[in-house]
């Protein structure tokens, strides 16, 4: 099987800092309540662990920079983190980036390759998954030997085919209006999240919410229903399926499962977020 030239590349290292005001806004952005002080005020803070994300977001970019994919059709197709310790109130994190792996999902010149982009730091593991069309067809091999990343390791928990019954616990995940104009002030200001143009050009009505933004809020409401503090979370995964639109109520179906909470969201019987996996693992941080 052939390798992807760009599979192990070293994507660099960079310190990126932060302050307070930076995390609160983040967690505002992600649905945290005016009510849960420990998340919003100063004084209290603890840092939610999905705010690695955007401190981790020039990986992806800088990948994107050298060609990979083209940014008109690539998909952010899943994401997983792994919590080492917490993030500081404020300070400064130093990360090192690289390309773990390239799958090849097709024979042909016009079938799509997924990335897998590694960051790394004292604080989280994150990968991010992107879906580049018209990228794949560089394996020689045959399709059934593809699919297994060369030293990925665990994929992290899926939902479970028992999650096909009935779910253990049923809530709602409500997004609001102005929920990507403020995730956007958090890094990640893509066109599609703010200019109607843009969106329209991707077939949305209107401007989508980042997947990463309904993760994370999908990742507070679990924490809510399974009796977890958010900034307890040691483990997050999910692939997001399709977009969400601000103000849209989300159906959040969760299951028991190894270790952990599976969990799914749907909106109007559509799946917009699958196979997704919290554990939180409570600290002394309180």
């Amino acid at each position: 099987m052939t390798a992807h030239p760009l599979a192990g590349a070293d994507l660099g290292t960079r310190t990126v800092s932060y302050d307070e005001r930076d995390a609160i806004v983040y967690a505002l952005a992600v649905g945290a309540q005016a009510s849960e002080l420990d998340l919003v005020w100063e004084q209290r803070l603890r840092v939610l662990p999905t705010f690695a994300l955007t401190l981790a977001q020039w990986a992806p970019d800088v990948l994107a920079g050298r060609g990979a994919w083209d940014v008109s059709t690539a998909l952010h197709g899943s994401q997983r983190l792994r919590v080492l310790r917490p993030l500081p109130r404020a300070g400064e994190i130093t990360m090192s980036a690289r390309v773990a792996d390239v799958w090849d999902k097709g024979t042909s010149r016009a079938a799509a390759a997924i990335f897998d982009v590694e960051v790394e730091s004292d604080h989280f593991l994150a990968t991010w998954s992107i879906f580049a069309p018209g990228r794949g067809g560089f394996s020689a091999g045959p399709p059934a030997s593809r699919g297994v990343a060369a030293g990925g390791g665990e994929r992290g928990p899926s939902l479970p085919k028992a999650a096909e019954a009935e779910p253990d616990v049923e809530t709602e995940l409500a997004t609001f209006a102005t929920q990507a104009a403020l995730y956007r002030l958090t890094g990640d200001r893509h066109l599609i999240h703010i200019d109607p143009d843009a969106a329209a050009a991707i077939g949305q009505p209107r401007p989508i919410l980042h997947g990463l933004c309904t993760l994370a809020a999908a990742s507070l409401r679990v924490a809510t229903a399974v009796g977890a503090h958010p900034a307890d979370l040691t483990e997050l995964s999910g692939r997001f399926a399709a977009p969400v639109l601000p103000g849209q109520d989300l159906d959040l179906a969760l299951w028991r499962a190894e270790g952990g909470t599976a969990f799914r969201a749907r909106h109007e019987g559509t799946d917009v977020l699958t196979d997704g996996f919290a554990r939180f693992t409570p600290s002394r941080q309180r």
